[in-house]
């Protein structure tokens, strides 16, 4: 894991590239590779790469970066994790290719030679890398399919900056930093910025899945090698048994989690009391054995109550023989590490606190590798959205054929229902006939009609018109027949990316941590998919049974409440009366407006 920055002066007329701007973005990200520093220029100055390294697999210094390729064709710099390299490394071998270091650098470097642009299709992992191509004057630059790592670029027009963050770009000081009016609106949509917008104009993330490819004369290639909608409405196989299905199911999760064990220092694992969590834990220790350390976070407001989920984990823990840490969080932690978190933070979020302490205590206790059960609701429907949207949708699809009546009953019934309950159901019928609207209205943080009050009218309705919001929310499930594939493809493309991985990112990165995914898999996801389709469904119970050495049956059993942080609480103070805390049913809108304050307040420092 790692920071990565480069520049590209493309056009002839493009000023040559700054060393001193260079530096400044790679140094913003020191806490994402404090192990070392590599800067590398061009001998014409046309391009120049940077990285910071968290040195994970190859310690030595033959896994530092940028790195050359032996012919010195190409050169590379590449933040994340490729778990298949060993075998990718013996393949190349015998293509005859020889390698120099054990790093899963070089053999991106070899990928690259043998195949081009081809080499996302042989890779498993996470990563954002940048490849120049000293032959043919041109840059690759590439993003893992479920944008489990980030990466940002700017393009004037004459070169091409890149790094994975946006403070970063932004630290060299030449990025055009106009406010975004999608950006923005998104962020109030939906409590994240979503992709490819920030809160910049001069700034987008590469999509997930995705490749870009510039050349010397500013031909551009951009593809998608990866697509969630194509890969949901796929026709589906053969039939698959029960029985069949759930031993599918567990090599496939014991698989993933085997894979995501891969490095050359300890690798630990964050433990909720969560089926998720719990089931990558116990798959874990049948890897590790009894060298696994896990670490659960408790909330001193929450002790004693149905939130605190310390007693849960460590009776995990203890089944498994781990090494087990409960690292406690109390208001005067937060306040203590505010502006630190809020620094941190690359884009707004209304999450990530957790995140951020839990990583906090795992970087204290001397990791630098952790495993997280995200992404186990996206794939297994734990959500009740699987449920509550395609109801929903059937319900309120008749009120479609009524022109106006939506946007009627909202406009009459809203200063009344917000009085009562959440303004979201002012809007029923106007948005909860179709998917899009549905899903909208499940996630919305703030809904269209209630943006004009906190941003400038003409510049929400700009961004609205931007953002696209609704077609892109349909054309997430265009084709997918299936319901349960069809809010898979929903949450996965936009909560998870856009705010769990996110947030997961940063907030790791601020403590010199790595963390991994082993529910965020491209052949987890197409395993699980064709289970699906095979007419195998699996639960998170079928998940959570997968272990050899089975689960306590008090986690089994125990009924989800989801993984809460007392952040609201925290920021009204513990004078504020349960009345004033419960005021507002979405709670999180006090803390998306102090977010959204510092970083327009930052913006305008800029």
């Amino acid at each position: 894991m790692c920071g990565i920055a480069g520049i590209y002066s493309y056009k002839v007329d493009g000023p040559p590239v700054d060393a001193a701007e260079l530096m400044k973005v790679r140094d913003y990200m020191r806490s994402r590779g404090p192990d070392g520093a590599g800067l590398w220029l061009s001998d014409n100055r046309r391009v120049g790469l940077a990285h910071q390294r968290l040195a994970i697999i190859d310690l030595s210094q033959g896994g530092a970066q940028p790195m050359v390729s032996a012919d010195g064709r190409f050169h590379i710099v590449f933040n994340g994790e490729i778990y298949n390299y060993r075998e990718l490394q013996r393949t190349l071998g015998q293509k005859g290719h020889a390698f120099q270091t054990t790093s899963d650098t070089e053999v991106l470097l070899h990928l690259y030679a043998e195949y081009g642009s081809d080499m996302v299709q042989h890779i498993r992992g996470m990563y954002a890398f940048a490849i120049w191509d000293a032959r043919e004057q041109r840059i690759f630059l590439a993003r893992d399919p479920f944008g489990v790592k980030p990466l940002y670029f700017a393009d004037d027009g004459r070169s091409l900056r890149f790094a994975s963050q946006v403070k970063a770009l932004l630290a060299g000081g030449t990025i055009d930093t106009t406010p975004d009016s999608a950006g923005h609106v998104g962020f109030f949509l939906w409590g994240h910025v979503p992709e490819p917008f920030t809160l910049y104009k001069g700034t987008r993330a590469l999509p997930a899945g995705g490749w870009l490819r510039i050349d010397s004369n500013g031909r551009r290639e951009e593809r998608r090698f990866f697509d969630l909608n194509e890969e949901l409405r796929k026709d589906g196989g053969a039939a698959i048994s029960a029985e069949a299905g759930r031993r599918i199911l567990r090599e496939a999760l014991t698989d993933s989690v085997r894979a995501h064990l891969v490095a050359d220092v300890p690798v630990g694992v964050f433990l909720s009391a969560g089926l998720d969590s719990t089931t990558v834990a116990a798959l874990a220790a049948e890897e590790k054995g009894s060298a696994l350390r896990t670490f659960t976070l408790g909330f001193h407001e929450f002790q004693g109550t149905a939130d605190d989920e310390t007693p849960w984990a460590h009776e995990v823990a203890k089944r498994y023989a781990a090494s087990h840490d409960t690292h406690w969080v109390k208001r005067a932690d937060f306040v203590r590490e505010f502006d630190h978190l809020m620094a941190a933070m690359d884009q707004p979020s209304i999450d990530g606190v957790n995140s951020y302490f839990v990583a906090r205590a795992a970087h204290q206790a001397g990791l630098k590798v952790a495993l997280s059960g995200l992404g186990g609701d996206e794939l297994f429907a734990g959500y009740s959205d699987f449920r509550d949207i395609p109801r929903l949708v059937r319900a309120l699809q008749p009120f479609a054929w009524l022109p106006g009546f939506g946007k009627t009953f909202r406009y009459v019934a809203s200063p009344v229902i917000r009085r009562l309950t959440s303004p979201k159901y002012a809007g029923l019928f106007e948005y909860g006939t179709d998917w899009a609207g549905a899903y909208l209205l499940r996630r919305g943080l703030f809904m269209p009609w209630e943006l004009p009050k906190h941003l400038d009218p003409d510049f929400v309705r700009e961004g609205w018109k931007s953002l696209q919001a609704l077609h892109m929310l349909r054309q997430t499930v265009v084709g997918i027949r299936e319901d349960r594939f069809k809010v898979t493809a929903l949450e996965t493309a936009w909560y998870m990316r856009n705010q769990l991985l996110r947030d997961t990112d940063w907030a790791s990165m601020a403590h010199s941590l790595e963390v991994r995914v082993p529910l965020v898999d491209v052949r987890l996801f197409r395993a699980i998919v064709g289970l699906v389709r095979g007419g195998f469904t699996p639960t998170k119970r079928d998940m959570a049974r997968s272990p050899n050495h089975q689960l306590p049956e008090s986690i089994l059993s125990r009924s989800r409440s989801g993984f809460s942080v007392p952040v609201r609480r925290w920021l009204l103070g513990d004078a504020a009366s349960e009345g004033q805390r419960r005021a507002d049913v979405r709670g999180m809108r006090p803390w998306a407006l102090a977010v959204h304050q510092r970083f327009s307040t930052v913006a305008c420092a800029s």
